[in-house]
């Protein structure tokens, strides 16, 4: 019995590990695949704008951006569990949780040009806290990421009570349209208790959104 383990269990292992390395190999193919028609997609853009794409200053730029573009979409592919990976603890703690200030990059859905600005979250725990605060990288409206942030760590931790406010500066309207430069957008969302309390709602706010 012990000699039909020895000889099936590297065969197991082998096994297994050849199934994962196929899988992270066929993935990186899509990859490299797809990375090659978007730099051709950028290189076609360019060369529609009336720009030489074979001038040295542009040789490379279609890949760059492409690579650019992967990168900050990643967001497709990742889950709140590969984001939060083992950051989550068990915590005896029930009052308000805020981090506020948090960097925020994104891409806006209808012109894929960035606009930016600062995210404050809070939570209400419920025996469960987190210390990790990442960037998500998609393209989207700014209403719709405060409210994929909020689902996001009401998932994750199943607190009592989420809040999430954003204040951004798009250069869509900055750049372009309506070409105001210090024009902000705010969006909120609030959950749980922030959402059927007035005072916990007007806590969170006040500690925010104070200068």
């Amino acid at each position: 019995m012990d000699g039909h383990s020895d000889t099936t269990q590297p065969a197991v292992h082998y096994w297994v590990c050849s199934i994962v390395s196929c899988k992270k190999h066929s993935e990186d193919a899509a990859d490299s695949n797809n990375l090659c028609h978007i730099e051709k997609a950028y290189s076609t853009i360019l060369s529609e704008l009336g720009e030489d794409v074979d001038r040295e200053g542009l040789l490379r730029t279609p890949l760059r951006a492409a690579k650019a573009m992967q990168f900050l979409t990643k967001g497709y592919k990742e889950t709140t569990q590969d984001i939060l990976n083992d950051a989550i603890f068990d915590e005896d703690h029930e009052e308000m949780v805020i981090v506020k200030d948090i960097e925020l990059f994104s891409l806006c859905e209808h012109h894929l040009v960035p606009f930016y600005g600062k995210a404050h979250i809070a939570y209400l725990p419920n025996k469960k806290v987190t210390i990790k605060h990442t960037q998500l990288y998609f393209y989207l409206f700014q209403e719709r990421l405060t409210k994929q942030i909020a689902s996001a760590i009401s998932e994750a931790l199943e607190p009592a009570g989420v809040a999430v406010v954003i204040e951004a500066a798009h250069m869509c309207m900055v750049m372009r349209g309506v070409q105001k430069m210090n024009a902000s957008t705010v969006t909120s969302v609030m959950l749980g208790r922030f959402y059927d309390d007035p005072k916990a709602r007007k806590e969170f706010l006040t500690l925010t959104l104070k200068k």
